[in-house]
């Protein structure tokens, strides 16, 4: 119930029925940009904040401790187990430490990004702003949509105006999605191991 005070979180899916920049191209445009600062802004502070040798070994030392214990669990190497066993409270420590480097630079970028996306966005753009040549609702129960229904369409014409419009905030959502691993591999803030 506190949500429904805030301003601008009790009207439906986020964008603006008079929105700053027009038109659909624009709006593409202009939020897969933002998506990508917004990638960047956090890779940065991830890249700051964050040892990322220490975060590499500690990736290598525990992905290689869960090969050998797999490859000790297909083998039904009993003496293996038992060794690696031994090792599993240091490496639950490990991965733990590991979370917590994450976490930490998520505490600093996520209440931005929040209110980046709630206050400043809507108003720039639409409540849809691409079409979809394919429904992309995939999780079932309708609790997370990602394009317009013929219900919403017939429902909502202020918001939907055709069936696979895409909401403003799932295009951003997708941008920032296809983008993150770009960004993550350039500015070298991945957890990829090799």
């Amino acid at each position: 119930m506190i949500s429904l005070q805030i301003p601008g979180l009790s009207r439906g899916p986020l964008g603006s029925t008079n929105p700053i920049v027009k038109g659909m191209v624009p709006s593409v445009i202009g939020i897969m940009l933002i998506a990508i600062g917004l990638n960047l802004f956090n890779a940065m502070i991830k890249r700051k904040m964050v040892d990322q040798n220490k975060v590499k070994k500690l990736l290598k030392d525990t992905r290689a401790w869960q090969k050998e214990r797999i490859a000790a669990f297909k083998a039904k190497d009993q003496e293996k187990i038992d060794e690696l066993n031994k090792k599993s409270a240091y490496m639950n420590k490990m991965n733990m430490e590991l979370m917590q480097l994450n976490m930490r630079p998520m505490m600093i970028t996520f209440l931005p990004l929040i209110l980046v996306f709630y206050f400043v966005l809507p108003p720039l753009f639409s409540y849809t702003v691409a079409v979809s040549p394919i429904p992309l609702n995939f999780i079932p129960g309708n609790f997370f949509q990602l394009t317009c229904t013929a219900e919403k369409v017939a429902s909502t014409p202020g918001i939907c105006k055709h069936v696979n419009d895409l909401y403003f905030w799932a295009w951003y959502f997708l941008s920032s999605a296809s983008f993150s691993g770009i960004i993550m591999r350039l500015t070298k803030t991945t957890m990829d191991t090799s």
